[in-house]
């Protein structure tokens, strides 16, 4: 199983990170920008071109340390197909270099609609008899809130395909409260708690050898008390947790998601990572060696409040 995976890297590594692939152009070096702009001028294709190689570089920078990145689909939409090339080239060229990649594009509907997208996103699309994988992430996040007749699609390329999910199950940002937190009187639990059940229910079905299914859940570092309830309720979900950082989660918060052995979730930081050369003012054409002296001080702060990472027996 996909999760299976994420879990043998982040134990090789003893790193539970992952880097928040979410590139603007005003976090991109301008010597980037413009070698990109020179050869297709202030274009999307242009855009595109410098987005991929400062992706490249974050990689090549990350890639012996940090297990997985994530690419927010919205940067790359933004650009049009030009950006879209660009997130599939992003996921290609990360996984060539060993790293898993969950694609953040948070899908939500039922049916052949959400078929089409599991097999874009993880599966394979077929083309005259040929079986083509258009981007090829090893996770993505979804939005679990239509129920089951979204999910299950998923499920199947999931299991076919050797990929995981993560649903949407307590976000990290301010509002989330305003329909997560609401109680459900019959169940005297709130909405995010039943989402959680659900997604150890979903996960029967894409069963691990580590204790860990196929569906993950993403739970905010910015709720680290809602956090550890969730780690207790939901022994067989792994989280993805955003909101680390730049948000205002810390070491402490995101530690409540952790297991007896220090699995069990896995902590994003996208800014922080990307734009550590701005923060740390220094020369711009060493932004990945910013960016992998951030990736190695949020893993050491992180570390010193898990502690060893090992798989069960």
């Amino acid at each position: 199983m996909s999760m299976d995976r994420l879990l043998e890297k982040m134990v090789e590594k003893q790193n539970p990170t992952v880097a928040g692939l979410d590139p603007k152009l005003s976090y991109i070096p301008e010597y980037i920008r413009e070698e990109s702009y020179g050869k297709f001028g202030k274009t999307l294709e242009g855009a595109a071109d410098a987005l991929l190689a400062f992706n490249k570089g974050l990689i090549d920078g990350l890639c012996d340390i940090v297990p997985a990145v994530k690419p927010q689909a919205a940067y790359y939409e933004m650009y049009g197909w030009q950006g879209m090339r660009t997130l599939a080239e992003t996921i290609a060229y990360a996984k060539s270099k060993g790293m898993f990649v969950i694609t953040d594009g948070k899908r939500n509907d039922i049916g052949a609609t959400m078929q089409a997208y599991a097999c874009a996103h993880l599966g394979e699309t077929e083309v005259e008899g040929e079986a083509i994988e258009a981007f090829g992430a090893d996770a993505l996040t979804v939005n679990g809130y239509l129920g089951t007749d979204g999910i299950d699609p998923l499920l199947t390329v999931c299991a076919g395909r050797d990929k995981g999910i993560f649903v949407l199950v307590k976000t990290s940002n301010p509002s989330s409260g305003e329909f997560q937190d609401q109680m459900l009187h019959a169940m005297y639990e709130p909405l995010y708690r039943a989402m959680g059940n659900m997604c150890q229910h979903w996960g029967q079905k894409l069963p691990g050898k580590y204790g860990y299914s196929g569906v993950g859940a993403v739970v905010g570092a910015t709720y680290p008390k809602q956090l550890k309830e969730l780690r207790k309720a939901l022994p067989d979900t792994i989280f993805l947790v955003p909101g680390y950082g730049a948000q205002g989660g810390a070491a402490a918060d995101v530690a409540q998601g952790f297991d007896k052995n220090g699995l069990g979730a896995i902590v994003n930081s996208s800014r922080g990572i990307m734009c550590a050369w701005q923060k740390e003012n220094c020369d711009p054409k060493d932004f990945a060696g910013a960016a992998r002296r951030e990736a190695l001080r949020m893993r050491d702060e992180i570390m010193g409040c898990v502690g060893q990472m090992k798989l069960p027996l």
